[in-house]
């Protein structure tokens, strides 16, 4: 009688064993996947989120030169007496000042933007 009891409660702790391992299984497998999907984000989303903040900061850079220079431009065609010197503009631009003189002579068109 003793022995059933004690096979009894040795068979009801082997059954909590066994269903704690395969818990503790599928929180290794869940664990395993978490890994792997962090270490996706470290090593290839953030990097390429990274170079696409950089390349969008070089290109907002370069648009604002381009308008810059435009600015100059507009500025120096509508007043040539703009001074020169110490204005820093580079010397290959106030020397394509005649560069847009073609465009002078139709003041009314309706394609120019500025």
């Amino acid at each position: 009688e003793e022995a059933r009891r004690n096979f009894r409660e040795l068979l009801e702790k082997l059954i909590k064993i066994a269903s704690l391992q395969t818990s503790f299984q599928t929180l290794d497998e869940a664990l395993k996947v978490t890994n792997r999907r962090v270490n996706a984000l470290e090593h290839v989303v953030v990097p390429r989120i990274e170079n696409t903040v950089k390349y969008i900061a070089k290109e907002l850079d370069e648009m604002e030169r381009e308008e810059f220079f435009r600015l100059k431009k507009v500025v120096q065609m509508k007043d040539p007496e703009v001074p020169k010197e110490g204005s820093n503009v580079p010397e290959e631009i106030t020397e394509s000042k005649d560069m847009f003189a073609e465009f002078n002579g139709n003041e009314n068109d309706e394609d120019v933007v500025f």
